[in-house]
């Protein structure tokens, strides 16, 4: 999934950077206030961390138009171990979940996580349809109780089908989910990939999951 930190120390936003994506996640940078609204407002993200201290414009600041804006985005702020007082001003403003520094990666790792599910409705983290289960903790994919091996593209594409299961995703949508906001795209790399999955998910396993809507894009979902 896609995730934006507004942060303004750039050592600690490319360390955060660097450890989500070992995590396949999708990660854009903002290190001032005016570029993470503009970036958190513009591009349809799954979760936003966003540090309170930042130049230009603060975090609360940021919060506060977002809502206002009506973007629901999921949003992790960042605080100083004693600010408690804009904690709570943060999640009273529309912040869905708070972690001090300093922290430990995995905390924000697990916390982004659980937020992301908890927007698309998938409270735990493994993600069943039919026989495939999707567990977006250890990131493993089986069918039929046969592990199948994803590459890290791949995985991270079936994942954004099955956190939106039953919805039709246009490749418009999966490209913004699946790659970072800077990523020069080619218009069939989702069919590529699509194509891929195919081959690895759905042959050889009876039925298909993986369907397409012509002229609107791609769903996950289990036939009748």
């Amino acid at each position: 999934m896609k995730v934006l930190i507004v942060e303004d120390e750039q050592r600690l936003a490319r360390l955060l950077k660097q450890g989500l994506e070992e995590h396949s996640f999708v990660v854009d940078l903002a290190h001032d206030g005016e570029e993470g609204l503009h970036l958190a407002g513009t591009y349809p993200y799954d979760a936003v961390v966003l540090d309170l201290m930042l130049p230009l414009m603060d975090g609360l600041t940021i919060l506060r138009t977002l809502r206002e804006r009506q973007v629901g985005v999921p949003i992790v702020i960042v605080t100083a171990r004693g600010e408690v007082a804009d904690r709570i001003r943060g999640l009273d403003i529309g912040a869905d979940d708070y972690i001090a520094k300093p922290f430990e990666l995995a905390e924000l790792v697990a916390r982004v996580r659980s937020l992301i599910r908890r927007s698309k409705g998938q409270p735990t983290p493994l993600l069943t349809f039919d026989d495939l289960v999707v567990d977006t903790t250890a990131r493993t994919v089986a069918r039929a109780g046969t592990t199948i091996s994803l590459s890290a593209r791949e995985y991270s594409l079936l994942e954004c089908l099955a956190l939106n299961s039953g919805k039709v995703m246009s490749r418009t949508e999966l490209i913004d989910h699946v790659y970072a906001t800077q990523y020069e795209w080619d218009s069939n790399v989702i069919d590529v990939y699509i194509n891929y999955l195919r081959n690895k998910i759905d042959r050889g396993f009876g039925r298909p999951l993986i369907h397409t809507v012509r002229g609107a894009g791609y769903v996950l979902q289990a036939e009748p």
